[in-house]
């Protein structure tokens, strides 16, 4: 296992644009507003050959309402889980009382600490000892967003973690939870989970990050994907955090292995879930829709076929879809939603031997032929596919331009009826004679 190392501290002294200059990306959502960053951030990170799991985490408070209580039960999760952690404060505001509040926690958790005196230039170092008060040993001047200081930082985190060897590991498979707000994909992260990872609020907006979570089942490893709730673009102010939250959600699908859409079952499928199930047909991702609140759904032996024939009018542009009907409020079914993630990635990972691939195209054209255009008709040679996830099959013909998308559609549906694609979206390319 790689080490862990938790970022805490206040709300507002740096941590989110700590943990984005460690790793290298914008992980985390960056912004003056106090309390942007609300659930663990998760990022693989390495330095000078040492690699460990850097945590993000919320701003903790004296605040009393529940998602500070939320978020502040987050950061002390984040401390247990931890090997080191980076204790953020800021030189410009010196220590103030919720850090030593913080500082007493984290001397009583006898994890090793690095304390951090972030946003420090040449004007403002004589402040720093101050914060020997705290009782952590020797503040280390930094600035995140410059970057001075932050290597002798994680030289001083390096030097904490226990000497172990690293074994190389299986990379888990990456599954986003998409969908519109209130659709309950932190519920459903915490279900599977067992525990409250993802903060779960009736307030729309509650996650803003793309939060990465492992998780192991049955032996298999998982990483969990939250993502923020996507409205309908005409409702997201340009320039608010919630833009930034939805460019986190579909950098989250194009990074996934597989995607769940969430749809809430008590309403009927709306133009936004449509739009939302595009972007991960778009992306090539090999997915499962996840009907969720079906406790709450009024039932009938015909219920759960009206809602398959709902889904097949609105997402007849992904009729490969598989669906699952769940409750994250009672765990109704949702041991199924890991199954059908990996059923779908399996699909989408096959790969057909070449020569059983052109008797079936071979088979299919002779049942079939294409139909003439401008008195010349279309010649198959034959079919190799080169590529999966998703599945790639390029037809070797004598003139693209003679493949009608009607014919086109015909030998998708013949190789969808031969193997099993459903959840997973197939590609299929024509290439003329004359080229490569």
């Amino acid at each position: 296992m790689k080490p862990t190392v938790a970022i805490v501290g206040r709300p507002n002294v740096g941590k989110s644009t700590l943990i984005n200059r460690i790793s290298g990306r914008r992980v985390a959502i960056v912004d003056d507003m106090p309390g942007v960053t609300r659930d663990r951030l998760y990022a693989d990170c390495e330095w000078c050959g040492k690699e460990f799991t850097l945590i993000d985490t919320g701003g903790i408070d004296d605040k009393t309402d529940d998602i500070s209580a939320s978020v502040k039960r987050q950061a002390l999760d984040a401390v247990e889980l931890a090997s080191v952690v980076i204790f953020v404060t800021d030189v410009k505001q010196g220590v103030l009382s919720g850090d030593a509040e913080i500082a007493d926690v984290l001397r009583r958790s006898g994890k090793p600490v690095v304390l951090a005196v972030n946003k420090a230039d040449s004007s403002n170092r004589d402040n720093v000892y101050d914060f020997y008060t705290l009782g952590l040993g020797e503040p280390m001047l930094i600035s995140a967003e410059h970057g001075s200081g932050v290597g002798d930082m994680l030289d001083a985190v390096c030097a904490s973690f226990a000497a172990a060897e690293q074994t190389d590991e299986v990379k888990p498979l990456s599954i986003a939870l998409v969908g519109k707000p209130n659709v309950g994909k932190s519920s459903l992260v915490n279900r599977l989970l067992g525990y409250e990872r993802s903060i779960v609020s009736d307030i729309a907006g509650t996650t803003r990050d793309a939060i990465d979570t492992p998780i192991t089942v049955n032996g298999v490893d998982y990483t969990l994907i939250d993502t923020a709730g996507m409205r309908r673009k005409r409702d997201v102010e340009p320039k608010s955090i919630e833009r930034y939250s939805v460019m986190r959600a579909i950098a989250a699908i194009k990074r996934a292995d597989v995607v769940l859409i969430v749809i809430d079952a008590t309403q009927e499928v709306t133009e936004q879930d449509e739009k939302i199930a595009g972007l991960v047909h778009e992306s090539g991702k090999p997915s499962v829709v996840v009907l969720n609140k079906w406790d709450a759904v009024e039932k009938d032996t015909q219920t759960l076929k009206l809602k398959t024939d709902e889904l097949k009018e609105h997402l007849a542009f992904m009729s490969y879809f598989t669906s699952v009907s769940v409750s994250a409020m009672t765990g109704q079914r949702v041991e199924k939603i890991l199954e059908a993630a990996n059923v779908s990635y399996q699909n989408a990972s096959r790969r057909i031997a070449t020569g059983l691939l052109n008797e079936l195209i071979g088979q299919a054209v002779a049942a079939t032929e294409p139909t003439a255009r401008k008195g010349r008709k279309a010649k198959i040679y034959y079919v190799s596919q080169p590529d999966v996830c998703p599945p790639l099959f390029v037809f070797k013909v004598n003139d693209e331009k003679l493949i009608h998308f009607s014919y086109e559609r015909y030998l998708e549906n013949c190789l969808r009826r031969a193997f099993d694609f459903s959840g997973t979206p197939i590609t299929l390319k024509f290439v003329g004679r004359g080229e490569n």
